[in-house]
């Protein structure tokens, strides 16, 4: 089997060390052409082969013919054919200029030799020598100098007739559109500065204007360039080198266009079901249309979800027709920002996770008055990443979706919409004192306080037998909780003035012994005068 392998190798190995011209005849190899030029003028094209490409062997051809070119002293007449027996070799006195195989004659066609090829060839050489001459005389140079001089002149009038004109077209356009610009300002309550959108006009303007004189002077270039031999091939590489990526930019858009008119498709039935979509959760929120189980307060959170959807869905489609997406630049930098997105979003998915958790776990909505970690407000805003609550003080608290899904919340208000929610507060009354009293008098103070409600009617709770007191607590339904601050206010205020008004003391926070003096404020003192600080 190695020696099997060994001889296949040598095999290979001699039959790609032996490239001769016999190689080109035979046509071992793929047909590779360049073109032979002088001055610029392609006069025909050869083939190559691995060992002397075609660019190499067009390039010393064209020096072989030019050398004989540059020599006035050699006779247009005296390139000649000799035949040999595998080729024929184009010659001028003793210089080779080329030769000519089968395999030439071949990649020009059926029915073409290389004695046919060889005549073509030398009658292209012939007329591009006398070309090259004739450029190079004293009366053509002259001519063309001429026509440079012409040219050039005549390009200096038309483009400052052109320049003049535009000018002119720029101020009109001052005295006619400027005053509609100006008036933007009124319009948009200078939101949009006219000033900025007479500058973006002018910038316009005047990069049209630079363009227009680019490109006349390039022409005017490329053509008095191409007047004169020793400048003519630049010329052509010099319009090539503005043009061509014009060219291939257009050429581009237009085997680009199906591909754009799909897209535009697939944008216009995307934004259309988007558009059908949002009316529908649009009833779901409104209560136009009822789902049971389903929340109108569910339905933009879940629109968002099916809007996300159907979008990753459409740019799933629509990726392999943007503009570069095969390209390894573009799948790079897709790799790149999925990376920073995945190492720089755990905090922000997250948040968004726990934000549509709070929504279908129906904890809140917005308005109602909460409890969290010891924060009380009215919801103002829930959004994806974050809910905004509002103190009673007008404090703006932002709390993370995060914090609020792992923390226990006190909703306030849900509760209020039915029989109310339960405000309750605490007192210490002695011993000595009846619990029923007790019970009587913080009755009347719920009673006392606007807010709360009489039915269902208020309760007292002995909480605890403590050490020197009794812990009575009063609870009464509120449905007005967006005044619970100033409800608690009035009620504490009431308990004062009726344990006053019964002469029964209030023994919180703690008592030890009974002082000389009740702890307790006559009613003839409830609304003592300010002292003056005069």
């Amino acid at each position: 089997m190695f020696s099997v392998c060994f001889f296949l190798l040598l095999t290979i190995f001699f039959a790609k060390a032996q490239n001769t011209d016999t190689d080109i005849q035979e046509g071992h190899y793929p047909i590779d052409l360049a073109e032979v030029k002088l001055d610029g003028n392609v006069l025909f094209k050869v083939r190559g082969i691995s060992v002397f490409n075609a660019n190499k062997r067009a390039s010393d051809i064209s020096a072989n013919i030019k050398k004989i070119a540059s020599n006035d002293q050699i006779d247009i007449e005296s390139i000649k054919l000799l035949a040999k027996e595998d080729y024929i070799v184009i010659y001028a006195v003793n210089d080779t200029i080329m030769r000519v195989f089968n395999a030439d004659a071949a990649v020009e066609g059926t029915g073409i030799n290389k004695e046919f090829l060889a005549k073509a060839n030398q009658i292209g050489i012939k007329n591009g020598i006398t070309t090259y001459r004739v450029n190079r005389s004293s009366p053509v140079l002259l001519k063309n100098s001429g026509r440079a001089l012409l040219v050039i002149f005549l390009a200096g009038v038309f483009l400052l007739i052109s320049l003049w004109i535009m000018k002119k077209v720029n101020n009109l356009l001052q005295k006619r559109i400027k005053k509609r610009i100006d008036s933007v300002d009124d319009i948009s309550f200078s939101l949009i500065k006219s000033e900025k959108i007479w500058r973006v006009f002018e910038l316009i303007f005047r990069a049209v204007r630079i363009l227009f004189v680019f490109f006349v002077s390039l022409f005017v270039i490329d053509y008095v360039l191409s007047l004169f031999p020793w400048t003519k091939e630049f010329s052509n590489y010099l319009l090539a080198a503005v043009l061509d990526p014009l060219k291939e930019i257009g050429w581009s858009m237009i085997n680009y266009l199906p591909k754009f008119i799909f897209l535009l498709i697939i944008w216009y039935i995307i934004k259309n079901l988007l558009r059908l979509i949002k009316l529908f959760f649009t009833g779901l929120e409104d209560g136009e249309i009822i789902f049971r189980d389903f929340k109108p307060e569910w339905a933009m959170s879940t629109f968002k979800i099916v809007k996300v959807v159907i979008i990753s869905f459409a740019v799933v489609i629509a990726y392999p027709y943007i503009p570069g997406s095969d390209s390894i630049a573009f799948k790079g930098v897709s790799v790149f920002v999925g990376i920073l997105f995945s190492l720089g979003s755990t905090t922000f998915i997250a948040n968004v996770v726990a934000g549509y958790s709070m929504i279908y776990r129906g904890a809140f909505k917005i308005g109602d008055y909460i409890e969290v970690n010891g924060q009380k407000g009215f919801v103002e805003e829930q959004k994806l990443l974050v809910t905004r609550i509002r103190s009673h003080k007008n404090e703006e608290v932002i709390m993370p979706n995060s914090i609020l899904l792992n923390s226990q919340i006190t909703n306030y208000s849900v509760k209020a919409e039915g029989l109310g929610v339960v405000l309750h507060t605490m007192v210490g009354i002695g011993y000595e004192t009846p619990w029923r009293l007790v019970d009587a008098m913080l009755k009347l103070a719920a009673k006392r306080t606007e807010g709360l409600l009489s039915e269902p009617p208020p309760y007292v709770l002995k909480k605890s037998l403590a050490d020197y007191a009794v812990n009575y607590e009063i609870n009464a339904y509120c449905k007005d909780v967006n005044r619970i601050n100033a409800v608690y206010s009035a009620l504490h205020q009431n308990i004062l003035d009726v344990f006053n008004e019964n002469n029964v003391q209030i023994m919180t926070p703690s008592y030890e012994a009974d002082t000389e003096i009740p702890k307790m404020v006559a009613k003839k003192d409830w609304d003592p005068p300010l002292a003056s600080n005069e």
